[in-house]
């Protein structure tokens, strides 16, 4: 599976992007027929990160960056059944 590449800004946090992007898959995924399994993969990554991951704890290490004016970017990928992820600064 690709990583799934998100981008915070000022305006959207890493939670609120990835509930969209959620969302997004979802609807994209009840409209395929037959049910598209890349979909369904990435549905799932999707659903592990927002229940695992400490959005507050990740906010308040790359916000500074933000208000610097640098871009962050989030790659959120599968591991054993859990999702990871791996952020870097631009």
């Amino acid at each position: 599976m690709v990583p799934i590449e998100l981008k915070p800004d000022l305006s959207s946090c890493i939670e609120t992007l990835s509930k969209k992007e959620y969302e997004w898959t979802l609807n994209l995924l009840l409209k395929k027929r037959p049910m598209d399994e890349k979909l369904g993969e990435r549905l799932e990554v999707l659903r592990l990160f927002l229940e695992s991951a400490d959005f507050g704890h990740l906010r308040s290490q790359y916000e500074k960056y933000l208000t610097e004016g640098k871009k962050v970017t989030f790659l959120i990928y599968p591991d054993g059944g859990k999702a990871r992820y791996k952020w870097g600064v631009e």
